[in-house]
Formats: C-alpha cells, structure tokens, sequence
C-alpha cells in the first residue's frame, strides 16, 4: 500500500470514548456522535475515529476508541451532551494512506498499511493512537473513502566509514544532524599501513 510522512499540528476532538469490540463500538459510537453535532449543531471539520490499542496485544473486550469530529481548540461542550469528551489528537509525524472501504471491511485496509509500514527502514510505528478520518458518508454513498493515520518515528540510521583497514562507525538520526562517532574498529586485513 502507497502511503507518504506528513507531519500534523494537533487536533482538538468531541466524541464518544467507547470500549469492547472494534466492529461494534465504532458503528455504536458514530450512530451516537451524529445524533449528537445534529441535536447539538456541533461545527464539526472532521468526522474521526480513534484507536487506542493494539487488537493482537488486547483482547476484543477491552479495545478503546473514540468516535468524534475535530472542532476548535477552544471549543466549549454545551449543555446536555452527556457522555461527550474533549481530547487531543497528538501532532508529530504521521504514516498517511488513502483507502476505499466496501462492505463494512474496515480492518482489510488497516492491516495492509500496517504490513507496508512493518517494511519501511526509514520509519517505525510510534507507540501512540491510530486514527482515521472519513471523507464522505458511506451510509448514503455504500463505500467510505477514509485517510489512515499511523504515528511514526525516524529510526536512527548508522554508517561506517573505512579507511586503510579501520572504521568509524556513525550514527545520524535525522537527515542534517550532525554525525556522532559511536567507536572505533579494524577491519580484518593488513590494518593501517603508516
């Protein structure tokens, strides 16, 4: 799967926190939040959904997500919104993909992003919150069109450096930093000819 880094500000989000099986909290948790912005005339920027665990390290039951719309920062619940959270979406670098979800088959597209970021040696899965963001309404259209966001964090990169029989072994951390000398080694061989 085609994905690129993008780097996001955070996000401010109003929803529903919800636990227990992913296939049946999120649709839960959606039927919720769009009674809720309607009810409430919430000026939602986008309809997100959140996820706060690993599925192959927690059990079903005890999985955690969020379904919410990103508002202002400064956006203030209003009155008998029982149930509704304010909560942060981290900024930092993200893992980006676009996909077409049919037939409610939501975890397919995930678990190929997944795949395709497990190859990258540029990049590894940070330990923070998944989401997705919908980009229409699939219940009218019969498809959803979602944008998957994983968090990401550049993996030290190391370099060595012969030179008549001995290495410098660096590493660099990010593209433009300066390299730090890490230690010294010979090279099987004659050596350092003087």
């Amino acid at each position: 799967m085609n994905y690129s880094i993008t780097t996001l500000g955070k996000k401010t989000i109003a929803g529903f926190h919800l636990v227990g099986p992913w296939d049946h909290t999120v649709k839960q948790g959606f039927e919720q939040l769009m009674m809720w912005v309607e009810n409430h005339q919430v000026p939602a920027r986008e309809w997100v959904a959140v996820y706060y665990d690993n599925p192959e390290e927690v059990p079903a039951e005890k999985l955690r997500c969020a379904t919410a719309v990103a508002v202002d920062e400064d956006y203030v619940i209003p009155a008998n919104s029982e149930g509704v959270i304010l909560a942060a979406i981290a900024g930092g670098d993200y893992a980006c993909a676009r996909a077409r979800v049919v037939d409610y088959d939501f975890a397919t597209p995930w678990m190929q992003f997944f795949d395709s970021l497990q190859q990258s040696t540029a990049y590894r899965i940070a330990p923070q919150p998944c989401f997705e963001v919908y980009l229409n309404d699939g219940n009218h259209d019969g498809y959803w069109d979602i944008d998957m966001y994983v968090p990401v964090e550049r993996v030290a990169s190391v370099a060595v450096y012969p030179c008549s029989g001995q290495g410098f072994l660096h590493s660099r951390h990010a593209p433009g930093e300066k390299a730090v000398t890490i230690g010294l080694f010979v090279l099987p061989g004659e050596g350092c000819a003087r």
